[in-house]
This record gives C-alpha cells, sequence and structure tokens, in this order.
C-alpha cells in the first residue's frame, strides 16, 4: 500500500473536510471536521499513517463511479464468486437541498457494501490514527460498534459485529450472500463533547440516500451549462463545490497536503488554504459549470477577511484559512515518510507571509464579475476595493515573488504588473458602484503607464515573446493571461507569438505546459502543470484557432483518472503529482472549455451565409 498512485483516489467530501478512497477501498486521508484539521487517516503520506480500508478477501477486479450528479461514489468488485457494491459518502445535513447543501454536515463518513450477486468474503481493516498519525488511540467495543479515544477528539465506528481488536486497530472477515448489505459510519466529536452514539443501520441507509438526493438537488439548479465535453464540465463544477468549505464560501486549492511537485523532493506544500489569487478564476468557472450565488459568498468571504489590511497600510494577504484565519505558520511532520518518500510533509504554508502584487488584480477581478449579484455594496466594501485600487496603482513598479511563490529573490515579475493593470481597469468599469469617480482620472493614468511598461519591458525580441520578468528572457505561462485577461486581443501578433512559443517551447513530449523552465530557488524539477496546459487551450481560443485549442484541451483530460479528478500536475512518467484533486486544475477546464464553445460560436457567426463549415 505504499505510494498508490495519485490517480487511484477518489474524493469525498461533505462541504465542510474531505477523503480519499483508493481502488481497493481504503479511506487512505480523511479530516475531520475541516478541511485543514489534522487527519484521521494518512496512509497516502506515510504507510503507518492510519486507514478504513473495505474490500473482498483475495482476488478481484474493481471498477467505480460517481452516482449520476453527486459525489456519492459506487465500487464495484467482481470476484470469482460473486459481485458485491461499495457506496462511498460523506454525510450532508438531514434533508439539505441546493444552495444550502453542506451548510450543517455531521462530520460523518458513511460505507455500505451490498452484495448483488453469488456471494463474497470482505476483509474490513480500521486503524484510526488522529493527528496526522501521531495517535495510536485506544479501540474498544461497545454496543452498535467501535470507540476510539486519544486526543482531544473521539471516534465511534458504528459498524456490524465481528470485529477483533488488536491494539490500535480492528479487523473481520465477513461473509455476505446475495442481497445482504453491510453499512457502516465514522462520527467524530471533540474530547468534550457527550458521548457518540451508534446509528443503526436503517438510519445509515436513509442518510446516504438523503445524501445522494442533496448532491442531485444542487446540479439540478446550478449546471445548466449544454457545450462541449458537458459531462466534464458539470462534473468540474461538483468537484468545485466538494472543495467548498460551506460555512464561508471558501474554496481550498486541493484536499490534501504534501502530494509532491516532485517524486521523492522537497516540493511539497500544504493546499488546505484559498488563495485570493484563484478568486477570478473561479467566478468564471462557477458561472459556467455552477452559479454565481456561490461565487458571491466566496467573494464575500475574502472581503471580510481581507477588509482591514488595507486600512492599516500593509499588503493584502495572498491565502487564508478557510475560516478566514490569517496565521498560517508552517511546520513540518518528521513522524511521516511523505508519499513515496517525499518529504518533508508540511502543514501550514509559508506563502501567506510572501508579497505577491497581483492579488489586487484577482479580488477586483471577481468584484467586476459579480457586480450584477453583489447588488449594492456596503460601504466598508466600497472603501475596501477603492483602497486596493490604490494600493495596485501605488505599489505596481515594486518587486515580488509572482503568481508561482518562487522562494527566491524579488523581481518585476510580468504577471503582477499585468494584474495591477487588471485592478485598475475594473475599478474603473467599476467605480459608480464604489463611489470613487473622483478617483477615476488617476486611476486611467496609471492603468496606461502599467501598459505601456509591460509593453516596453516585458517583451523580448530575443525571446519573441512576452517573458517572465521585465528585463529577462524566460518563458512563462502566466503570460497566457495577456489575452485571457483582456489586456491583448487574441489575434495581437505579439499574443499570437507568445502563445506560439508557449506551445512549442515550454511543453514536453506530450504537448504539456510547463509553468516555467527558469530556475526558481528550490531543488528538483517538476512535472508539466494541467492549469498551464488548459490557458493555453483557452487562449488558443481567444486567438481563434480553434483547431489547435481543442487539441490542447484533449491532451490536458487524457491525464484525468476513472472518476474525472485532476491532480496539479502529471510527471515525465505519465502519472499525476501534486496536491489532489486539484481546484485549479478544474476551473481551468470549465473556463477552456467554455472558451472553446464561444470561439466556435465567433466562428459560425463569421462565416457568410450559405457558405457553412466543414465539421
Amino acid at each position: 500500500m505504499d505510494g498508490l498512485p495519485i490517480g487511484d483516489y477518489a474524493l469525498l467530501s461533505d462541504c465542510r473536510s474531505a477523503g480519499l478512497v483508493s481502488r481497493a477501498g481504503s479511506v487512505d486521508w480523511l479530516c475531520f471536521p475541516r478541511f485543514d484539521a489534522p487527519a484521521v487517516f494518512a496512509r497516502i503520506l506515510d504507510p503507518a499513517g492510519g486507514h478504513f480500508a473495505i474490500r473482498p478477501a483475495g482476488e478481484f477486479e474493481a471498477s467505480r463511479r460517481y452516482v449520476d450528479q453527486t459525489m456519492v461514489l459506487e465500487t464495484t468488485y467482481r470476484t470469482a464468486a460473486g459481485t458485491a457494491v461499495l457506496t462511498d459518502a460523506m454525510a450532508v445535513g438531514r434533508n439539505e437541498r441546493g444552495h444550502d447543501l453542506g451548510a450543517e454536515s455531521p462530520g460523518v463518513l458513511l460505507r455500505a457494501l451490498a452484495c448483488t450477486d453469488g456471494e463474497m468474503d470482505v476483509e474490513v481493516s480500521y486503524a484510526p490514527r488522529p493527528e496526522y498519525g501521531l495517535i495510536h488511540p485506544v479501540l474498544e467495543e461497545v454496543p452498535g460498534g467501535l470507540a476510539a479515544r486519544g486526543g482531544a477528539g473521539r471516534l465511534l465506528l458504528s459498524a456490524p459485529d465481528g470485529f477483533v481488536v488488536d491494539g490500535a486497530a480492528a479487523h473481520a472477515r465477513l461473509h455476505l450472500t446475495a442481497g445482504q448489505t453491510m453499512v457502516f459510519a465514522l462520527q467524530h466529536a471533540p474530547l468534550w463533547d457527550p458521548p457518540l452514539a451508534a446509528w443503526a443501520a436503517d438510519e445509515i441507509a436513509v442518510r446516504l440516500a438523503d445524501t445522494a438526493e442533496g448532491w442531485r438537488s444542487w446540479s439540478a439548479i446550478h449546471q445548466t451549462y449544454e457545450g462541449p465535453w458537458r459531462d466534464l464540465v458539470h462534473h468540474s463544477g461538483r468537484v468545485l463545490q466538494a472543495l467548498t468549505f460551506a460555512p464561508t464560501g471558501a474554496i481550498v486549492a486541493a484536499p490534501t497536503t504534501s502530494l509532491p511537485e516532485t517524486v521523492g523532493g522537497e516540493r511539497n506544500w500544504d493546499y488546505r488554504y484559498t488563495w485570493v489569487r484563484d478568486a477570478s478564476l473561479t467566478m468564471e468557472a462557477l458561472w459556467v459549470a455552477a452559479c454565481p450565488d456561490e461565487a458571491g459568498k466566496f467573494f464575500g468571504f475574502l472581503a471580510d477577511a481581507a477588509a482591514s489590511q488595507l486600512q492599516r497600510g500593509v499588503d493584502l494577504q495572498i491565502m487564508f484559512g478557510i475560516g478566514g484565519e490569517r496565521d498560517l505558520s508552517e511546520r513540518e511532520l518528521p513522524h511521516l515518510a511523505g508519499w513515496r518518500d517525499s518529504h518533508p510533509v508540511r502543514v501550514g504554508n509559508g506563502a501567506w507571509t510572501q508579497r505577491q502584487l497581483d492579488v489586487y488584480g484577482e479580488l477586483l477581478g471577481a468584484a467586476q464579475r459579480l457586480v450584477e449579484q453583489l447588488g449594492e455594496l456596503d460601504p466598508v466594501t466600497r472603501r475596501f476595493l477603492a483602497a486596493a485600487a490604490d494600493t495596485a496603482a501605488a505599489r505596481w513598479k515594486e518587486k515580488d515573488q509572482g503568481i508561482w511563490e518562487i522562494r527566491g529573490e524579488p523581481r518585476d515579475f510580468l504577471y503582477s504588473k499585468l494584474m495591477c493593470w487588471v485592478a485598475l481597469d475594473r475599478a474603473i468599469a467599476l467605480a459608480p458602484q464604489l463611489g470613487a469617480g473622483t478617483r477615476v482620472t488617476g486611476w486611467t493614468s496609471t492603468r496606461d503607464e502599467i501598459r505601456a511598461a509591460i509593453l516596453a519591458h516585458g517583451w523580448s525580441e530575443r525571446a519573441g515573446a512576452f517573458t517572465q520578468a521585465f528585463g529577462g528572457e524566460d518563458l512563462d505561462a502566466s503570460n497566457l493571461m495577456l489575452v485571457i485577461t483582456g489586456f491583448l486581443p487574441g489575434d495581437d501578433p505579439r499574443m499570437k507569438a507568445t502563445i506560439d512559443a508557449t506551445a512549442e517551447r515550454l511543453t514536453d513530449e506530450r504537448g504539456l505546459v510547463y509553468r516555467y523552465l527558469a530556475q526558481d530557488g528550490l531543488a528538483g524539477e517538476e512535472g508539466t502543470f494541467l492549469l498551464c496546459t488548459f490557458w493555453l487551450a483557452q487562449a488558443q481560443a481567444l486567438a481563434g484557432e480553434v483547431d489547435q485549442a481543442v487539441a490542447t484541451f484533449e491532451r490536458a483530460v487524457s491525464a484525468i483518472n476513472d472518476v474525472g479528478l485532476l491532480a496539479e500536475e502529471i510527471g515525465a512518467d505519465g502519472e499525476m503529482i501534486g496536491n489532489f484533486p486539484q481546484a485549479f486544475s478544474h476551473i481551468g477546464l470549465v473556463n477552456a472549455a467554455w472558451a472553446i464553445a464561444q470561439a466556435r460560436q465567433r466562428a459560425v457567426a463569421a462565416v457568410p451565409a450559405g457558405l457553412g463549415l466543414k465539421g
């Protein structure tokens, strides 16, 4: 079980926390009661990190899928003697429907194994290891299941009889025949709460069905996209919802920590937080694949989390905890070996202290995108957004760490300058809502100054493209945002040259895109970046290169696993690497599909009547 492929896992979520379950029915990652809480199962990061496995005894074949329009997972086991279906979900609140999905999730993992044909011997292994494997709890049999005590929390596994407790683990070998079902429910509560009570089998079955219906109701009112790759776009919308912390609307970059960008390397980061940067891209993705109501909640979270910083004259923080927390101090967990010995394992993220000037553009881009949904802005939000524009205008000439959070000396990164331009461009459009009409002249002047600087210093004749930083020659996929943000039209010769240079010189032999190939101050190399590959497809579509865009898109989605999930990167061996599933990758998929759909419509509209298009 050491180091299963990352793509072997499927996601479970209750819109508060998440688990990862392998094709062989092992929950190897689970955090209660929040995405960023210490893991109860962490075998994905260490063989001894804890797990909860349900699988046939002996040889078997497994196939799996999400139940239609849900994040409820079904794994079908087939053995020589019979067939059984394992259904896994994290329970949402009772009778929660539509926009309320996840509002009152109880923090319970539900599992049911039903024998549908013949008979089957089943092995169940339960080894909880709270606090990232530090705690080996005391297990004891209680009426209806197994209780685990140790540390700051309690666990109760509602389960059938037949378990044998062996120290801090329990095992059972159970026999099922056609028509029989065994069910499990894993609950969590703080140590100071009253003891947990086991759930009866019929209650577990009811809650599983209710959770599936809750997801279907959410999909029914949110997912209306009818363009190309419809199923992938809709599923990505559900994944983004699954990565949303319902109480605040914050979206985690991924539900995991320290799944590496380089196997065996040190590029291992905790992604269970929300980045301001993700906001504008998320807004567009939710417009296409889900619903702007969720996007509005996310924006409200960002505005509340960051509202006081600019008033104090400090840089806007680039990322926050999902509850609005600011201190995300990074530390290492030396007792965990890391996925395939990729260590250190980290929790927290030191990038929260970095200066990244692009966040002003992403914040104002999100606000401008949602202006109709936001309605009349409250005075605090108006002042905050205007202050963000003022800060971008005042600091755009300064150096920073850039979009990729490079841990080296600050530089004049083109993307950071571009997003300061975006901040002012969007603030000018929002000026009536911000009550900032008197600032438009100043904002316009600075916006034009930034534009001139990018065109003068961001373009390299030697590279034949826009480059990563002023005065440099290294390519960077983030420069594709020059066309995506509307800074340049797709048919601008310099933009087309940059798109072509990215496709030709910043890709691997499969045509997947690297973020950059320049030195970044860290040891080791990383894989190709799926978001950047989708950016290339989106940029090609905006440049009218529809066939190339489709080909690039298809190369990116060829990496998707059997249940429609994408990690952050693709390694040289074709395996997914990086934290998983990655919100950015699914955001990129949605936005690229939409851009291609729009480009096709423009192409049809441009054809003179009667000529038609070959297809």
